[in-house]
């Protein structure tokens, strides 16, 4: 399979499962295929099969300039691999998030912008969540 296929298949699950948190948080089939971590255990494989098919020892020195880190991502299977990472990390603290909530008893209208923040702008939404509703991991009274 060419690696803009694969692209085209990891977005598509990644925004069926967006959907999915975004849209029924708590129905089974979102406890079952996102909360419980199976699209970022997938993603994470994914990324694991690209990464030890198509990324030779040599260029691991590449990640120490951004120059370098320019030059290995313009080998398409290399640009797959860091989407795919930046799939696995987002949907997996976008699940954080509406987990955490729902454990707190956050209301869902708080957490819901960061989720969609998360989905957009990843680490923003991260931020948005720990600053905006999650104050006290910043504080130090988690």
């Amino acid at each position: 399979m060419d690696p803009h296929r694969l692209f085209t298949i990891a977005n598509g699950a990644a925004f069926a499962a967006w959907v999915l948190l975004l849209v029924a948080p708590r129905s089974t089939v979102t406890r079952r295929l996102v909360h419980s971590g199976v699209f970022p255990l997938a993603f994470a494989g994914l990324y694991l099969a690209i990464v030890a098919v198509h990324l030779e020892p040599n260029t691991l020195a590449e990640f120490g300039s951004l120059a370098g880190v320019m030059r290995l991502f313009q080998e398409p299977w290399i640009a797959l691999a860091a989407w795919v990472h930046y799939l696995a990390f987002d949907l997996f603290i976008g699940a954080w998030i509406g987990r955490d909530a729902l454990a707190r008893g956050t209301s869902r209208w708080s957490a819901l912008p960061c989720q969609v923040l998360t989905f957009l702008l990843g680490p923003i939404g991260l931020l948005a969540y720990v600053v905006g509703v999650r104050r006290e991991l910043i504080s130090g009274r988690a």
